[in-house]
């Protein structure tokens, strides 16, 4: 089992496992669906017994055998520790390619404008930014680091916290020089509201109710009305803009309060949240020295 032609044996089952699916293993691995099956049988005449229970129909095609699921998290954690051998010997190149993973709102608002920096003090490190909603793999996509948003509970990452935030109700200077009533919470009522809708439904994320109920409105029949946008990046930019009042969170609408693009309302209402941003990584590449830079530098921009 030490020759190459069973490792891929290995990564074919261990793909066709994970999808159920020679057809999607192979689209993964960039072969013909015929060749994962025949790799696959070629692991399984060699252990002499069958490795998955076949069935005709349905999506599932494929259900690993119950020996088959025991083994699987071993031989996942294998090829984890062969891509960290990798980078590893990678490490001694001139020029590091460091790859983070961000959202793209928080790459708009935060990260962008501070990048600069990071590459002054460290030019030896290219920094390939993937943006993405949604939660990547970090082994399968080849991520050194990210930023991420939430209760700092992600399986397989450690998860350092880097900044708390609070929300609070933004415009734009020329919307707050036309609405002299805004004397109270309650006057948002009458106006346009702009949604985040970024992570709807997560726990913790702000909403209008919430911040609502916090400053004491009652009266909350009408709020969902409004402007709704997934980009927390593009909801700021709405209102910036003159488009309505957004529920901005403190650490995307930094840059533009202190540039005067937008004025927080109300600010002696304090709405802190649950959730907060986390620098995120594999707990067996903290050591990295790319990585390891990139973290300091982030907490030191965050302290600022």
């Amino acid at each position: 089992m030490k020759s190459p032609v069973h490792l891929n044996a290995l990564r074919a089952f261990e793909a066709s496992a994970r999808h159920q699916s020679f057809s999607a293993a192979a689209a993964e691995l960039n072969v013909t669906p015929a060749a994962v099956g025949q790799l696959v049988r070629t692991l399984e005449d060699w252990l002499g017994t069958p490795l998955f229970v076949r069935v005709n129909s349905g999506r599932a095609r494929l259900s690993p055998t119950e020996m088959a699921e025991r083994a699987l998290p071993d031989i996942r954690a294998g090829f984890d520790r062969l891509a960290l051998g990798m980078e590893r010997l990678q490490e001694g190149s001139t020029s590091e390619v460091l790859t983070v993973t961000v959202s793209p709102a928080f790459a708009a608002k935060w990260l962008l404008p501070r990048i600069d920096r990071f590459q002054t003090a460290c030019p030896d490190i290219d920094v390939r930014l993937d943006t993405n909603h949604k939660s990547v793999d970090f082994i399968a996509q080849r991520i050194d680091i990210g930023v991420r948003y939430g209760m700092g509970d992600w399986p397989g990452l450690k998860a350092d916290k880097l900044m708390d935030e609070e929300a609070f109700p933004v415009c734009s200077p020329e919307l707050l020089r036309q609405r002299r009533q805004l004397r109270k919470p309650g006057d948002l009522i009458r106006e346009t509201l702009i949604h985040d809708l970024t992570m709807a439904g997560h726990s913790g994320f702000p909403t209008w109710e919430e911040w609502m109920k916090k400053a004491g409105v009652s009266d909350t029949a009408t709020i969902r009305r409004g402007m709704q946008i997934n980009n927390s990046a593009a909801v700021l930019q709405a209102a910036i803009e003159g488009h309505g009042i957004a529920l901005a969170r403190s650490i995307m609408a930094r840059d533009d309060l202190s540039s005067g693009r937008l004025v927080r309302l109300f600010p002696d209402i304090s709405f802190a949240l649950n959730v907060s941003y986390y620098i995120v990584y594999r707990p067996e590449c903290a050591n990295l020295p790319r990585l390891a830079a990139f973290r300091e530098w982030l907490i030191t921009e965050a302290d600022d």
